[in-house]
């Protein structure tokens, strides 16, 4: 009788999974391989520090500038049809890099240009492949799925630069950035063979700036997903202190040279399998909050060491454990992002979500970095170390407990709009009416129940809310929201999840029996000679 397989192995059971974590594996490894040679390559062409420092902004500008773009493209598009591009777009740059390094013919602008084009497709490609793992593996395996999918970075970032290294020496970089093209070669093949079935609609797609302007609505009105971005913005920017003072430590206290400074990320890597292979167990025994707190003052713990260790395999150690406490905090995180947020709106949500942690590690990185130049290592790390303490202080006001449990699955109840004749789908603004006639001994009741409405109303398209007691009729009132179009109300239908249902069952509970809720619909309307 076979053994069952590990909780943690689960996804990698589902072919298409399987398939697209492998190849990401390698592309990851490849990825790093690159930015390292890369990075070396432009030392040897224009040995400057503001050169060197322009390949790290060409690197990452692009997701700052199309990381929101690229999840409403993710949302509105097949999102087979765009990972397909977007890996061979970055497929083309790094094989064109390749070519021209080989050639001779590269130089310090070209190299730039190219590393700028490969960071627009990392930039349209990152929200898509993290809106898509929800499609590969059931609810129940997603924590895995991720923490797999978090493991895969951090080992690729772990061992990629040392092979990278090896590599530039043995082979130069024209070779690795060949390298590169080809690992995406394998996400491009399973991607391919991928039948992915999209979800059912009977509107037309969204066009790409509202669909922007919807993203940035929802996360504005979407408490669930605020309570991720909190927690986000209370670690992220502490926790930077590690990745942006790691080289000084390595360099400085430790006095280690690159092979020495690899072998501690390789420490970091190694941290995340562990994570990888004990989150799994910890599912059902410990919740989210308690997971994100130890772990952070883990982290708190493993950041306070490291400005005060001088042994380079007491470092190693405690960065072992760093490596386990990052991947389960940033695990937690994504897996509270996944499922705080319907699939009509996924990418942009995760979009935001990755601009606010990679906005976080650019601050915090330069606050950590100015500390540790004015007052040294072991003060910016323990300063790091005590904010991130009081980031889980402050995060109990921001419970995830409860997110996963939400059930946004779309349950399109609402009825039908009854409309006479017929109505242009760009036609608007439209004036939507709910009429409840309610006992006034429960009116205070019912206007609690009501007011959360507002933020469901306003999160899926509506551009204004608003409750109304009538003056004449003290039993009468009447909840308003404005859509900008037709169609737009149209897609408000269709965004509707049975958690919405429940809220709205609480409020048309205090309705006064045999008497109906009536809804309206009103059009804008102007004279003909106005237009």
């Amino acid at each position: 009788m076979p053994e069952p397989a590990a909780p943690g192995s689960a996804p990698l059971r589902r072919a298409v999974f399987r398939s697209l974590w492998m190849a990401s594996v390698a592309s990851n490894v490849g990825t790093w391989m690159h930015d390292t040679s890369a990075s070396w390559l432009m030392v040897s062409l224009a040995p400057s520090p503001v050169m060197v420092a322009l390949m790290q902004t060409a690197a990452t500008a692009p997701f700052f500038l199309l990381a929101l773009p690229g999840g409403a493209l993710a949302d509105v598009v097949d999102r087979r049809r765009l990972l397909l591009a977007t890996q061979t777009w970055m497929l083309c740059a790094a094989a064109t890099l390749g070519v021209v390094t080989l050639l001779g013919l590269v130089t310090p602008p070209v190299l730039l240009a190219l590393t700028f084009l490969l960071g627009v497709g990392n930039a349209m490609n990152a929200p898509v492949w993290q809106a898509i793992i929800p499609e590969l593996v059931p609810r129940t395996e997603l924590p895995a799925a991720v923490t797999l999918g978090s493991m895969s970075f951090n080992v690729a970032r772990a061992v990629g630069p040392t092979i990278g290294g090896l590599l530039f020496a043995a082979l130069g970089p024209g070779a690795v950035f060949l390298l590169n093209a080809a690992s995406f070669v394998a996400v491009v093949a399973v991607v391919a063979r991928w039948r992915r079935v999209p979800p059912k609609t009977t509107l037309p797609s969204e066009e790409v700036l509202g669909a922007i302007r919807a993203g940035v609505r929802y996360a504005r009105h979407a408490a669930p997903l605020q309570t991720v971005l909190w927690h986000c913005a209370l670690f992220v920017p502490a926790a930077s202190a590690l990745w942006a003072l790691l080289p000084l430590v390595g360099r400085q206290a430790l006095g280690l040279g690159a092979v020495g400074y690899g072998l501690l990320l390789g420490c970091l890597g190694s941290g995340a399998i562990v994570a990888a292979w004990l989150l799994p167990r910890t599912a059902g025994r410990w919740t989210s909050d308690r997971l994100l707190a130890v772990n952070t003052l883990v982290f708190a713990v493993v950041s306070a060491l490291l400005g005060l260790l001088g042994s380079p395999v007491a470092v190693g150690a405690v960065l072992l454990v760093g490596g386990a406490a990052w991947t389960a905090c940033m695990s937690t995180l994504t897996v509270a992002a996944q499922t705080a947020v319907p699939g009509w709106v996924r990418a942009r949500a995760l979009a935001i979500g990755m601009l606010t942690i990679q906005g976080g590690l650019a601050v915090g990185s330069l606050v950590w970095g100015t500390t540790a130049a004015h007052f040294g290592l072991p003060a910016a790390f323990a300063c790091a170390a005590a904010a991130l303490a009081l980031g889980v202080v402050a995060g109990r006001r921001w419970p995830l407990e409860g997110l996963a449990k939400l059930d946004l699955t779309p349950t399109v109840h609402w009825a039908a709009p009854v409309v006479v004749g017929d109505v242009d789908r760009d036609e608007g603004p439209v004036l939507v009416t709910i009429e409840y006639t309610i006992d006034p001994v429960h009116a205070d009741e019912f206007l609690h129940a009501a007011h959360a409405l507002h933020a469901l109303r306003r999160r899926d398209g509506a551009v204004s809310w608003g409750i109304y007691r009538d003056a004449e009729d003290p039993r009468r009132y009447v909840e308003t929201f404005v859509a900008p179009s037709w169609i737009e109300h149209l897609r408000h239908h269709e965004r509707v999840t049975a958690a919405d249902r429940e809220i709205e069952a609480l409020t048309r509970g205090f309705q006064v029996a045999d008497v109906p809720v009536r809804v309206r619909h009103h059009l804008w309307s102007e004279p003909r000679d106005a237009e």
